[in-house]
């Protein structure tokens, strides 16, 4: 594979929440010819942290941690409590990523996802410094513990702090520690950015993560997005990490709400990991 990038995919494409029990999925996802399983964490206290690492390592699939940051885990809002049940999730994380040797916690943590609102530039700026404040609090914590975090921009309608590439480096910039990474989705970035490429190689050395699905959240290969102006970035880049498929089912009802996917977006979700593999073998060899 081109620079020694592997590919993912998330459970969340059949499955919510991540338990215990999900790992049954894994010896599938290696036979589909994955190297590398994105493990979404939604509830911490039902996942044990060393049957889980056993699993990973009996299939051999390498673990990358995605946090889910609703309103209960939101460093901009203006309540400090919400902020320690905030950093309290996010240190759980960080030991289910070392039990399991995963390098990073990635995710939008800047915010909860859904808060898209018209707000004057006044609070916008209070909220981004909150975010910045929070983070940096959380990147030192997380070096200390020998990892990083992949921050993830969402489209407009799902947040209104972190859009772009653009936006998530500004915000790293102003973190200014060496812990806070990027983590860029080609499903936001169809909807926000001018050119995918050169959303990738604004991120440069601080991607830690990628995630696709198409334009309209299906199959890779299936709809609108390019595919090439996508590979060019990641080789300009010189991205080496996991190129991971995230998408949902509708069979899950409360995060196919959350993410308004009404229908099926493939014939199967197993044909549509097996199909979304093909495709990005074949583009990224």
């Amino acid at each position: 594979m081109m620079n020694n990038i592997r590919l993912g995919v998330s459970t969340w494409l059949w499955t919510s929440p991540f338990t215990t029990a999900t790992v049954k999925l894994f010896p599938k996802i290696k036979a589909m010819g994955y190297q590398a399983v994105e493990i979404p964490v939604e509830y911490p206290e039902q996942i044990d942290a060393l049957t889980v690492r056993q699993a990973l390592d009996d299939n051999g699939l390498e673990p990358i941690l995605c946090g889910a940051f609703g309103p209960t885990r939101d460093l901009t809002n203006e309540d400090p409590k919400v902020h320690e049940h905030c950093f309290a999730y996010i240190r759980q994380c960080f030991d289910l990523c070392n039990a399991w040797g995963a390098g990073f916690v990635a995710g939008p943590m800047y915010s909860a996802v859904g808060k898209a609102r018209m707000v004057p530039p006044e609070q916008r700026k209070i909220e981004w410094d909150r975010a910045v404040r929070n983070l940096r609090k959380m990147c030192e914590e997380a070096e200390a513990a020998g990892l990083k975090l992949a921050l993830e921009p969402l489209n407009r309608f799902e947040s209104d702090l972190v859009n772009t590439a653009e936006d998530v480096m500004r915000l790293v910039r102003d973190i200014d520690h060496p812990a806070a990474g990027v983590l860029l989705d080609s499903f936001h970035m169809s909807l926000e950015e001018r050119s995918l490429e050169e959303a990738i190689v604004a991120a440069g050395e601080r991607l830690l993560h990628v995630q696709v699905s198409e334009n309209y959240r299906g199959v890779p290969g299936t709809g609108q997005t390019p595919w090439d102006s996508f590979r060019r970035g990641l080789e300009r880049a010189g991205y080496k990490g996991v190129v991971s498929i995230e998408s949902f089912t509708p069979e899950i009802k409360e995060l196919a709400g959350a993410v308004c996917i009404w229908k099926n977006l493939a014939e199967s979700q197993d044909g549509f990991a097996e199909n979304g593999h093909q495709f990005l073998k074949t583009l990224l060899k």
